[in-house]
């Protein structure tokens, strides 16, 4: 009876020690740092496909979608701050329900367009500087195995898939790489004038990238709103360009711990 008391109590330990440890990760989850796995190349070349990052929460402050799930039981935001043109920023779509990470161009009340390829804020260009070319390997990439679109069309297996590189320049300052693979509807968009509440963002490899230049309701991110920020992308901690994590060969060792700018 002693022996079976004392397995029944050794259990019940196990036990309370894995709910401590469940409850301390969620809280640290949802008021600290979410961690985010890089699923697509629409950041290219901030953000690659199997960068992995911590997303910072107390940054923007809190809302309903700062827990597991979106389960915080409150509307609105609680210690909130708002994010800075520039700034990297992981969100829930305002429609699919899914965790988006773009690069915010537009906040409330700027009137935001794209002519030629160029971004316009409030009018102004955000000046572009040629910075060469951004090639890699035409092949599978992540654990979807989706092909990277390149800039020299018809490229094989195994080539070198290139796109042109810039660094775009924004009014305050924010200076940032951005990939041009080929001319499309929107290089060239209608202006738009954000929201109260409402931030615009695109990403940063512009011509492969699903973002606010396209609204909600034709399949787009449209104007994300505030109460729909997760957190700000600080820094990469670790980088596979493999289709799993256990695949040490595919580890990108030079963007361990790589500050996103």
């Amino acid at each position: 009876m002693a022996a079976k008391a004392e397995k029944a109590g050794a259990i019940l330990e196990t036990v309370k020690t894995i709910i401590w440890a469940v409850v301390i990760a969620g809280v640290f989850r949802t008021l600290f740092f979410q961690p985010f796995w890089i699923p697509s190349g629409s950041m290219k070349d901030t953000l690659l496909i199997g960068d992995f990052l911590f997303v910072n929460k107390m940054a923007y402050g809190y809302s309903r979608y700062s827990c597991p799930f979106g389960l915080c039981p409150f509307s609105g935001r609680i210690l909130g701050s708002e994010p800075q043109i520039g700034d990297v920023v992981v969100f829930r779509h305002p429609v699919a329900g899914t965790d988006y990470i773009k690069r915010v161009v537009g906040l409330p009340g700027d009137r935001i367009q794209m002519l030629n390829g160029v971004l316009y804020i409030n009018g102004r260009p955000a000046p572009q500087e040629p910075a060469g070319q951004f090639i890699e390997t035409y092949e599978k990439q992540g654990p979807t195995g989706s092909l990277p679109q390149c800039k020299n069309f018809g490229v094989p297996l195994g080539g070198d898939c290139v796109k042109d590189r810039y660094i775009e320049t924004l009014p305050n300052g924010v200076r940032h790489s951005i990939l041009d693979i080929r001319n499309t509807p929107l290089d060239d968009t209608p202006a738009y004038v954000v929201p109260e509440g409402h931030f615009f963002v695109m990403g940063d490899n512009r011509d492969n990238s699903t973002d606010s230049r396209v609204p909600q309701n034709a399949g787009g991110v449209g104007f994300v709103p505030m109460e729909n920020l997760i957190g700000r992308a600080d820094r990469i901690m670790f980088s596979s360009a493999g289709r799993s994590l256990l695949f040490f060969w595919t580890w990108r060792a030079d963007r361990f711990f790589k500050e996103i700018r």
